[in-house]
């Protein structure tokens, strides 16, 4: 099987519309925004990770059923979608992008996974490097329950349990539609009403997690514009099975814990950069763990001094 390879390109208007239909704030992405942040070297909005992931996932779940994966999958119980990306650059608004998926690598014999390397790339280099893996246990926090945490809906929105702050959304089919419309994806590929076929993306529940953790910043008073802060690594798992009975109007309870510093060190998903670290859950039904994940920050600043050195 050969490298496929497909382009796209996002406009401001792709960008406004993932944005808002998962409340991300970030000032990164707005276009009336962007220039008041300190010492932001990009010179216009950029395009949200998710955007960028929400389409590796759509052009993964399309290869995994051209190929005939998707049988593969389900014959050897791989009930977890597995990301892990390190970000090396961004895109901006009418950049042309090239997305790269690598041949399937059948591991099921010996680690009980599938994996495909993903590159975003555009001119000048890496945008998006990493993989994406179906395996039968969730590798990002495999040993996480949340079973003792009772009925979360009984917490206020925005508060704290047990040292994770708490952000409550409800699923709703027009924010998915407009999530995947925004990440240049067909969005009849996984709603569609005539045949009564709702299949939320696991990309926008995730995505919701940088709306919790941008509240969360800022119930502390940070200052967005003054000390910016952009996204390293991700590394996401999705519970396919809890996925296929997500329905609109479903409550999404998220927790997100951190800032945890980590030693900059260097590899995949990885930086020589100072960075903080923020574990992430996304619970569904009776506290059944939809995604986890491990997501890096550091300062802009740093980023911008570690590419000069």
């Amino acid at each position: 099987m050969s490298i496929q390879q497909k382009q796209y390109r996002f406009e401001q208007i792709h960008i406004d519309v993932a944005r808002n239909a998962t409340d991300d704030f970030n000032p990164f992405h707005d276009p009336c925004k962007w220039n008041a942040i300190h010492g932001n070297p990009f010179g216009s909005p950029i395009v949200l990770g998710f955007q960028l992931e929400a389409l590796i996932e759509s052009q993964i779940r399309q290869l995994r059923r051209d190929s005939g994966e998707d049988r593969l999958i389900a014959a050897n119980n791989l009930r977890f979608a597995n990301y892990q990306f390190a970000f090396a650059g961004v895109v901006k608004p009418g950049e042309k992008i090239r997305l790269e998926t690598r041949p399937t690598l059948n591991k099921i014999a010996t680690a009980g996974q599938i994996a495909n390397r993903i590159i975003i790339r555009k001119e000048g280099g890496a945008v998006i490097l990493g993989y994406q893996r179906e395996s039968k246990k969730a590798l990002v926090f495999p040993d996480a329950d949340f079973s003792a945490f009772g009925d979360l809906r009984r917490l206020r929105d925005r508060t704290y349990k047990e040292g994770y702050f708490l952000k409550r959304k409800f699923m709703n089919t027009s924010n998915g539609k407009n999530f995947l419309v925004g990440s240049l994806v067909d969005q009849h590929l996984y709603f569609d009403e005539l045949e009564d076929r709702v299949e939320f993306p696991g990309m926008f529940p995730a995505a919701l997690l940088s709306c919790a953790l941008l509240e969360k910043i800022r119930q502390k008073g940070y200052d967005f514009y003054a000390k910016p802060m952009v996204y390293t690594s991700h590394a996401i798992s999705i519970d396919r099975r809890l996925l296929s009975t997500l329905k609109s109007n479903d409550c999404l309870h998220m927790l997100a814990r951190g800032p945890q510093e980590i030693q900059p060190e260097k590899g995949l998903g990885k930086s020589n950069v100072r960075q903080t670290a923020y574990d992430c859950f996304g619970l569904i039904n009776d506290n059944g763990i939809l995604y986890r994940a491990k997501v890096h920050m550091a300062l802009l600043e740093d980023v911008i001094q570690a590419c000069k050195s």
